[in-house]
């Protein structure tokens, strides 16, 4: 550390658990960029850097990816959420090993005592986190029968904390992108139109499985009541779907 503000690659990625060469590679491709550069040409990491490289690790250990990452931090991450995330996790690990402990307590205790035991409860499934938004649900039980609603809770479930940022921040960031380029005259077959569709598909993906059933119905969905999937009734549903005709037609145009 060169200073109480200030650090250099090395010491940096040493603090921090990941190599030089992660440091630069996110450096690159503007994931984290070092604010400043020494006298000698050095990349020289404020405190502000650091706060960024926090909330890219957390998000990682989320399970995130680096695009998805770097389109939450840019649409803007809440701080607090993000540790209240972080801490929801430990406490969650902690009790599950609090559970765990209990039960090779008693296993062990009748190992002990010659019986052979019951190991079911062992490997009892941990309570999933997450859960669709009940104004969405609203909308979606219009379109999706209940076993492809469950499908989506489950799916959601099984992310964690990782799908508030998933669905809360990046997928709504994925559309205000996508909106400026509709307004701006972008046509639909421009690439960076297409980027932006072919993650959303992605995320499509990520929440139905693949079931085209399901797909049909969000699509439907959206349509229907769009301020309500988008979470923000402030957006006038006209505006909402243009947008969706808009990203069909590049649909039409993705490989």
């Amino acid at each position: 550390m060169t200073s109480s503000t200030s650090w250099k690659v090395g010491p940096l990625a040493e603090a921090s658990g990941l190599t030089v060469r992660t440091l630069h590679h996110w450096d690159t491709i503007g994931l984290l960029t070092p604010s400043g550069r020494t006298a000698g040409g050095h990349r020289s990491y404020s405190e502000q850097d650091v706060a960024r490289l926090y909330q890219i690790l957390a998000l990682r250990n989320l399970g995130l990816g680096l695009e998805t990452i770097a389109t939450c931090l840019d649409s803007g991450v809440d701080p607090a959420r993000l540790v209240q995330d972080q801490l929801a996790g430990v406490e969650a690990a902690i009790a599950g090993l609090d559970r765990l402990r209990e039960r090779l307590h008693r296993l062990n205790a009748e190992l002990s005592c010659g019986r052979v035991p019951s190991t079911g409860d062992l490997f009892a499934a941990l309570a999933a986190l997450g859960a669709v938004d009940p104004q969405r649900e609203t909308v979606l039980s219009r379109h999706l029968d209940g076993d492809q609603l469950q499908v989506l809770q489950q799916r959601a479930a099984a992310l964690g904390p990782a799908v508030h940022y998933l669905l809360e921040v990046e997928w709504p960031e994925l559309y205000r992108r996508a909106e400026r380029l509709r307004v701006a005259g972008t046509p639909p077959t421009d690439p960076q139109v297409r980027k932006l569709v072919a993650r959303m598909d992605e995320l499509g993906v990520l929440f139905s499985g693949g079931d085209s059933g399901i797909s049909a119905g969000v699509r439907a969905a959206w349509h229907e009541d769009p301020a309500a999937l988008a979470g923000d009734p402030e957006v006038p549903a006209d505006a909402w779907r243009d947008l969706g005709t808009y990203l069909d037609h590049a649909r039409g145009h993705t490989a």
